[in-house]
Formats: structure tokens, C-alpha cells, sequence
């Protein structure tokens, strides 16, 4: 397995197989999924697979079971209770269906948010947004982020579809180089896009000369979109055009500071601008979608390792630059700065705008100082906030430390339990990613 892999209606897709089963044995197999994706190491590098499991809008007796087992098992974490890095659960929130009281699955909407709230997971995606909401409840996110739905060259929906390659461009560096001229920053993000879409097309065009033989399973088996009428000898490019090529970038809030010394979060000037720079870079990504007849789109990068690189690369050529280089990373995607204060409605607000722009993946965190278990109201009238805001994918974060010799979990401020005076281990959500 290279890369990360979504099931796009898992509770759907499960449903037949429960029927009849007891409680308990659903229950048990959704727990031994959870153990499994902990501790499978079968993803290329011995690594546990990047799994993301999307689900909540079933209302069949069977598929809430599936649902509601898949929720408790996860809550109730791993062996002792640690907290299970895989599978990112993304639970699809939809009117009429588990958004309010008496919608038929808003008690399972209740249950993830429960279960959020203990274990970071699931995150939550809204099937409501302005545009996500023409797609029916069809949408799916996988992981980090990465939506796929639009669709050229065949039926627009999420299963047998995947991103093909993306590309990330450094904003901030752009915004360094142009010296506080807002026309030669545009006039180098367009030589900037125009070189990622070339590259993108001609990794693309190498991709296309792989034949069905090298993807025994992926294609072999039909799993991709078209690729069920091809034949072993076959090139893949049929089937890989259902795909996507996705446009990153990074750092939005650096290359505002910048520009015009503030970012999005501390001005309503750096906002405006802000829109004016994500909302041009997918005009571009539109009209290379007409250009090479593929579907190219636009992905708000979630650049786990890259905002350190780049700021660092950057840093060395142009020195310390107060509010751009002047810090371990640059900020991810569109989001407001970590350590900038500003209340979770506001940040909402301002990063809300942004999902509508990055059709090929976007997400939006609020933090909470501690977990928020013993306060779920608070994290459902902030996921409520952030429909309102058309966000289209979103999750919650709070620390967590975890004692793996008596099972302690807390916050905890020295490197040792206060329970067992053990040495101790934190879990922490980046980028949607739970890291130790």
C-alpha cells in the first residue's frame, strides 16, 4: 500500500454483512478492524495502513449497528485504552439525518462526538456546505484531507476514484521574492501554477504507461474507476482519468504578513486578500481542468513535514523575517497561526471561506485546552458554528498523554506518570494525523 486509502460509506457498504448478527459480534469484529489497523505494519516503509473509514448517514437497522460498534469500539481505545492512531473516522453530517434532534441517526451523531472528544476521532465532514451539498451525501474525505468528487470523464462520486499526484507551492517564499509588490507576487504564483500543472500532467503521462499487470489488485481486480474493462496488458489511462492532479500550497497566513504585514486572523485587509489569492489560484486550477481535459484541483496542503522544510530552506536565503521566518514551520494551508489568540468562532470564521476554494481537500480545527468529555455541548454548538461557516471538513484537538505501563491518560506536564512515575507517551493531532 503506498499512500492513504478511505472507504467512502463504510456503514452502507458493512450492512449486509451484519445482517443477523448479534450485538456483541458486531461489535467484536468492528474492534478487531480497529486492533488490525494499529497494528498491521503492511503499508510500504513497515508502516500501519493510512486508513480513513467515512459513515453516518445510514439509517438501516444494520447500518447504524455498524455505526454504533465501529464508534464504541474505537472509543474504547486499544489494549489497556490507548488511543488507536488508525482508522481516521470521518463521520458524515447531514439535515434530516443526524444533525438535530429527532433526526433518525442523531443519536449516533451524539456518539461520535462523545467519542471525539476522548480520542480526537472521528472528524466530522458536512454533507450541507455550499459545495458539497449538490452531491447528495456522496462526498468522502480521506485522512489529511483529500476530497475527490468532481469528475470529466464519468460518473461524479468518491468510490474507485483517488488522487493521482499533487504538488505544493510555497507561498510564503513567492510573497519573500515579490518584496511587497502584490503584482509581481501574482505574476510569479502564475509562472509558479503554470510550471506545477505541466509537471503534474507529464507525471501524469508516465503514470498512463503502466499497464494492468503492475496494479494487479488496484487494477487487476477492477477496483478503479474503468479499470474493470481493461485487460492485463493493457495501459491504465482509461481508468487513471478518472482521477485527480492536485494543486497544494502552504503558508497563506506567512505570505500575507509578508506582503502587508498582517495575516488573515489579525486584519480584515489580509483577509480580503487572502480570498483574492486562494479563490485566483482555483480560477487557474479550473482553466487548466479545460486545458488538459483532466481533472486538476485545487488542495489546501496539509504539509506535515514540508512547513518545516520549506521555512527552513527559506530562513537560510533570506534570513530571520519577523511573522514569516522567524518560527519552526510555516502555518498549514489556510489556517490562522497556532499560537495566534483568537476564540474558536473567530477562527472559524476566517477559515471558513477558504474550504469552498480547495475542492480537492481542506480541513479546519478548533483546539480545546483539555478534553472536552465532560462538555460535549460546547463541541457540538462549535460543529454547528462551523457548518455555518461552510466547512466542509473539520475536527477537534486537545492534548493527550498516556501512561503505557498503568494506563493513566491526562495532561500531564513533566516527561514522567504522577501515577507510576513511569516515562510516558503524548499523542498529539497534526495535520489530522495522531502522532507519538
Amino acid at each position: 500500500m503506498f499512500g492513504g486509502q478511505s472507504f467512502g460509506f463504510f456503514d452502507t457498504d458493512m450492512a449486509d454483512f451484519v445482517e443477523g448478527a448479534e450485538e456483541n459480534e458486531v461489535f467484536q469484529a468492528m474492534e478487531a478492524l480497529v486492533y488490525n489497523l494499529n497494528s498491521m505494519h503492511s503499508r510500504a516503509g513497515a508502516q500501519v495502513p493510512f486508513s480513513s473509514l467515512n459513515l453516518g448517514l445510514d439509517t438501516s437497522e444494520n447500518g447504524r449497528k455498524v455505526t454504533r460498534n465501529l464508534l464504541k469500539a474505537y472509543g474504547n481505545g486499544l489494549g489497556r485504552g490507548e488511543n488507536p492512531i488508525f482508522p481516521n473516522v470521518i463521520f458524515r453530517v447531514k439535515r434530516g439525518v443526524n444533525l438535530d434532534p429527532g433526526d433518525p441517526n442523531y443519536d449516533l451523531f451524539q456518539q461520535a462526538i462523545s467519542v471525539a472528544a476522548k480520542r480526537l476521532n472521528p472528524t466530522f465532514s458536512f454533507m450541507d456546505t455550499t459545495y458539497n451539498r449538490d452531491y447528495g451525501g456522496q462526498v468522502a474525505y480521506m485522512g489529511c484531507r483529500t476530497r475527490v468528487i468532481a469528475n470529466r470523464h464519468g460518473e461524479e462520486i468518491t468510490t474507485g476514484r483517488g488522487n493521482l499526484s499533487f504538488t505544493t507551492i510555497n507561498l510564503p517564499r513567492l510573497a519573500i521574492k515579490a518584496e511587497r509588490n502584490i503584482d509581481k507576487f501574482y505574476q510569479m504564483l502564475d509562472d509558479m501554477m503554470n510550471l506545477v500543472a505541466e509537471q503534474l500532467y507529464h507525471r501524469y503521462r508516465v503514470q498512463c504507461n503502466l499497464r494492468v499487470r503492475d496494479l494487479p489488485f488496484l487494477m487487476g481486480q477492477g477496483l478503479y474507476m474503468g479499470s474493470d474493462k481493461l485487460k492485463k496488458d493493457d495501459r491504465i489511462e482509461p481508468a487513471i482519468k478518472n482521477g485527480t492532479l492536485a494543486i497544494g500550497f502552504i503558508g497563506l497566513a506567512e505570505t500575507l504578513t509578508s506582503l502587508i504585514g498582517k495575516h488573515h486572523g489579525e486584519s480584515e485587509e489580509a483577509q480580503k486578500l487572502g480570498q483574492e489569492i486562494i479563490g485566483y489560484m482555483r480560477k487557474r486550477v479550473d482553466e487548466y481542468c479545460d486545458k488538459y481535459d483532466l481533472n486538476f484541483s485545487l488542495i489546501a496542503t496539509p504539509a506535515e513535514g514540508l512547513s518545516g522544510r520549506f521555512i527552513r530552506i527559506d530562513r537560510k536565503e533570506y534570513g530571520i523575517i519577523p511573522g514569516v521566518t522567524d518560527k519552526a514551520y510555516y502555518t498549514n494551508s489556510f489556517h490562522v497561526p497556532v499560537g495566534y489568540p483568537i476564540s474558536a468562532f473567530d477562527k472559524m470564521r476566517v477559515e471558513g471561506p477558504y474550504h469552498k476554494f480547495t475542492n480537492g481537500g481542506h480541513i479546519s480545527y478548533v483546539e480545546f485546552e483539555s478534553s472536552p468529555v465532560h462538555n460535549l455541548q460546547a463541541v457540538e454548538d462549535v460543529l454547528h458554528h462551523m457548518l455555518a461557516c461552510d466547512c466542509g471538513y473539520v475536527g477537534i484537538n486537545f492534548p493527550i498523554d498516556y501512561c503505557e505501563d498503568c494506563g493513566y491518560t491526562g495532561i500531564i506536564d513533566t516527561d514522567y506518570c504522577p501515577v507510576c512515575e513511569k516515562k510516558l507517551t503524548q499523542i498529539r493531532q497534526r495535520a489530522n494525523c495522531c502522532t507519538e
